[in-house]
């Protein structure tokens, strides 16, 4: 449902040199205001290519039910008409006409947890410490990368991104520091302590369950060199070394009603309140985490991917978390480490743009050491538990302990090539894996499904994300012909092509604003908003055919040797996400345990054995005239 793509990469371009002052006061704010408004697409344009994109899914009796209810839809002066109408308004008087209601809608308004069914998780590369010395000491230099990134946001100096040699909307890194996720009743909220008088000067550690205030600011406004930092996490390391305390963090991880009552309940302390309004405000959380169980080299990734995504159960790390948290770092002793982060202000791109900057940041040699000046001691924060707040706890790890073991996830490194090898054969590396996924789905169940990638909608002013449909007459095509013995190799490679082409024009489609899932949702969302009958497009089977995702999947490239995952978006589904690298892709692939119709594992094999067909396909047939 929810992540950023698209097969084009971002790219930075030059950094301005900041002024003698550091800053440049409303650079941002005059870049933002030089971005396109996102457009509303022709109607006509959006339902042909809905019925086009229907083929490969529905049957051929209901893709002509569905014909008819477009029919009717698009009639001149139709309900089509004047919802477009609506929304064409919309844009008039929005700096986006998309942005709120998806905000609400795909993430405030979704009930399910944030964790597994909306929280991504990134597994970096595993450290090389064994022990407590060798973790804090990689927190502190991950805390000082962190506060590196957050002076180049605070100041406005962050290089401009470009895609396709359009600058892209940087919106997302003003909301990924110092903000939080609320929990409410009906519909959630996000508090951003980024901007106005009281910035925040502190994060949150936590460790054995237990929260810590940790200021990161001397008091002259610089930051604590790794050195402090350092000084101060093991300040926090010994005084917080009893595991018998209650896991409060676990209460972030239920369903967001419950979690809403109990939060309500939960802050009728004085005591409480503080602690949980420290816990918002602050830049991020690093969590201080055990070490993993010990597992064989082979599966090692896939249980670190699944410790980023959910902690591994109350009786391991879950309790470690504020999972509302929009950052929260994960390093544990054992050297394994990475983050999660919670959706709603910001795609991975961002994300990862941080990360990576951190990463490099990790490796630069010490230059100062740092006077000793006496530090005060972080401040522990402390939660009154009542006996109704204690049932809560032992609720919320009821139900993530089932969602733990229901979550199938698996890391797969494909060594055998990278994004060099397509390349060479002037294709899209995004359209090549995606037309892999869509052949491995094929194999496995022998028809095609609803297939989401995300891609990105930041040329335009705000944007966030539109769907790029992977599963074309094309796609359909080629994978159909792939093992039938009556097709040449010729004429598969030739269906290979025009599938990756028809992807790549798809994604350029997309990335500028044409694509139609959320055209057609703003038309649903106009209907409710003027308080007319639901027109009978939205209530038909095929709708509801084309918005069960059973693959949902994201392209999130980094610098870094590292992989997004995420669950998937439907119960009888995969969460696909992969980083291409030049000479391997890493892919993070998930499933319900609780479907006996998916499995990780048995995906990973297909999609393995997917890619190496296409390419001995590719090999043994000459480039055609296409």
């Amino acid at each position: 449902m929810r992540w950023e793509s698209g097969s084009r990469e971002i790219k930075p371009y030059g950094l301005l040199k900041p002024t003698a002052l550091g800053k440049i006061p409303g650079r941002f704010l005059l870049h933002q205001e030089a971005l396109p408004h996102l457009p509303v697409p022709p109607l006509q344009q959006t339902l042909d290519r809905y019925l086009q994109m229907l083929q490969p899914i529905i049957s051929e009796e209901e893709l002509n039910h569905t014909q008819e209810l477009v029919a009717e839809f698009r009639k001149p002066g139709g309900v089509g008409e004047r919802l477009q109408k609506g929304l064409e308004r919309r844009a008039k008087k929005t700096e986006n006409w998309l942005s709120d209601w998806w905000l609400k809608t795909a993430y405030l308004e979704y009930r399910l947890p944030v964790v597994v069914h909306s929280s991504p998780g990134v597994v970096l590369p595993k450290q090389d410490f064994l022990d407590r010395q060798g973790q804090l000491r990689f927190a502190a230099k991950l805390i000082e990368g962190i506060l590196d990134f957050k002076t180049m946001i605070d100041n406005e100096t962050l290089p401009v991104e470009y895609m396709g040699g359009k600058p892209l909307c940087m919106n997302q890194y003003y909301q990924i520091l110092s903000s939080c996720r609320i929990p409410g009743p009906k519909r959630d909220s996000i508090v951003n302590y980024a901007k106005g008088k009281k910035q925040s000067r502190h994060i949150t550690v936590v460790h054995n369950f237990q929260f810590f205030e940790l200021d990161v600011y001397n008091s002259d406004g610089s930051p604590l060199t790794t050195d402090q930092l350092f000084i101060q996490l093991e300040k926090i390391w010994n005084t917080s070394l009893q595991t018998n305390k209650e896991p409060i963090g676990i209460l972030t991880t239920n369903h967001r009603n419950s979690w809403a009552k109990a939060y309500n309940n939960l802050l009728k302390d004085k005591t409480n309140k503080e602690s949980v309004r420290t816990i918002e405000k602050s830049i991020c959380t690093v969590c201080l985490d055990a070490p993993m169980p010990r597992v064989s080299e082979d599966i090692y990734k896939s249980r670190v991917a699944a410790q980023m995504l959910h902690g591994g159960g109350s009786r391991w790390n879950s309790g470690n978390r504020w999972f509302d948290k929009t950052l929260q770092f994960i390093i544990a002793e054992d050297g394994s480490c990475g983050l999660v982060y919670e959706h709603a202000p910001s795609e991975g791109p961002p994300i990862v743009a941080l990360l990576d900057h951190i990463v490099e940041y990790t490796k630069k040699p010490e230059l100062v050491r740092s006077p000793m000046i006496p530090l005060p001691m972080p401040k522990k924060l402390r939660f009154n538990i009542t006996p109704e707040i204690k049932n809560d706890i032992e609720k919320a790890k009821q139900n993530l302990n089932i969602m733990v073991e229901d979550l199938d996830v698996k890391v797969m490194v494909f060594h055998q090539f990278g994004k060099t090898f397509p390349k060479s054969e002037k294709i899209s590396p995004d359209a090549f894996i995606q037309l892999a996924l869509q052949l491995a789905y094929y194999r496995m169940y022998g028809h095609a499904c609803a297939t989401y990638e995300s891609a990105s909608l930041r040329m335009f002013r705000l944007g966030r994300t539109d769907t790029i449909r992977s599963t074309s007459v094309d796609s359909l095509k080629f994978v159909q012909s792939m093992d039938n013995p009556d097709k040449s190799d010729q004429e598969k490679a030739d269906l290979l092509r025009r599938a990756t082409q028809a992807h790549r024009e798809y994604t350029d489609m997309a990335i500028r604003g044409n694509a139609i899932d959320r055209h057609l949702l703003g038309l649903k969302l106009q209907a409710i908003e003027d308080l007319v009958s639901m027109p009978e497009l939205f209530m038909d089977t095929a709708y509801a055919v084309a918005m069960h995702f059973n693959l949902s999947t994201s392209q999130v490239p980094a610098k870094t040797d590292c992989v997004m995952c995420f669950g998937p978006v439907v119960p009888d589904g995969y969460g696909v996400c992969y980083n291409p690298m030049d000479e391997h892709i890493n892919f993070a692939i998930s499933a319900f345990n609780s479907c006996a119709d998916t499995n990780a594992a048995r995906m990973a094999h297909y999609l393995e054995k997917a890619l190496l067909d296409m390419r001995i396909l590719l090999q043994s047939t000459p480039k055609s005239k296409l």
